[in-house]
């Protein structure tokens, strides 16, 4: 089981370093900034695992669907350092 385990976890890795992702701000009604995370895989736990964390540490609301993950306000100052944190590449990161 234990060798299950790191297997999922390296294809995980395997994942975060291959994933190019695209950051940018779109504004919503009445002006309001909302943050597009865009380049995830589609579905999975995954999506819903690094929603939940950012959220957490931007300490903001937000939503994952379809590979995209939408925060409320604009993170784009803080948000390449919390992904690169979470184990992704710095230049996959590309911040519009």
């Amino acid at each position: 089981m234990s060798e299950d385990f790191g297997i999922d976890t390296a294809l995980k890795e395997l994942d975060k370093s291959e994933t190019h992702l695209v950051v940018r701000v779109e504004f919503r009604r009445w002006g309001k900034p909302v943050t597009i995370i865009q380049g995830l895989p589609k579905t999975g736990h995954s999506l819903d695992e690094i929603a939940h964390r950012l959220k957490g540490r931007l300490a903001t609301g937000g939503t994952a669907k379809e590979g995209v993950i939408m925060l409320q306000g604009d993170h784009r100052v803080r948000i390449k350092e919390e992904l690169v944190k979470m184990g992704f590449q710095e230049d996959h990161i590309e911040i519009y």
